[in-house]
């Protein structure tokens, strides 16, 4: 089974690496972009074949390590 991690700043928290990828956006000549987030996707293949299993493994790692959920967000998905 594969899950698929998407791992965002939460909303309020300063992105710098979002706006300097806006401002290079608007200096290359795609204006009207008012905001930009970045984020990461995180891959995982699993062993697991049980559904609920696996997405319980998958949050669990994302709570320890994959996302720091102080400044960021998270959503699973399974593939």
């Amino acid at each position: 089974m594969k899950a698929r991690v998407t791992v965002m700043l939460k909303s309020g928290v300063l992105d710098p690496q979002g706006e300097a990828v806006r401002h290079a956006l608007g200096s290359l000549g795609f204006l009207g972009v008012t905001g930009v987030r970045q984020g990461k996707v995180i891959e995982l293949d699993l062993e697991e074949t049980d559904a609920a299993r696996a997405e319980t493994a998958v949050k669990a790692m994302c709570e320890k390590l994959l996302a720091n959920t102080v400044i960021e967000s998270y959503r699973v998905e399974l593939l």
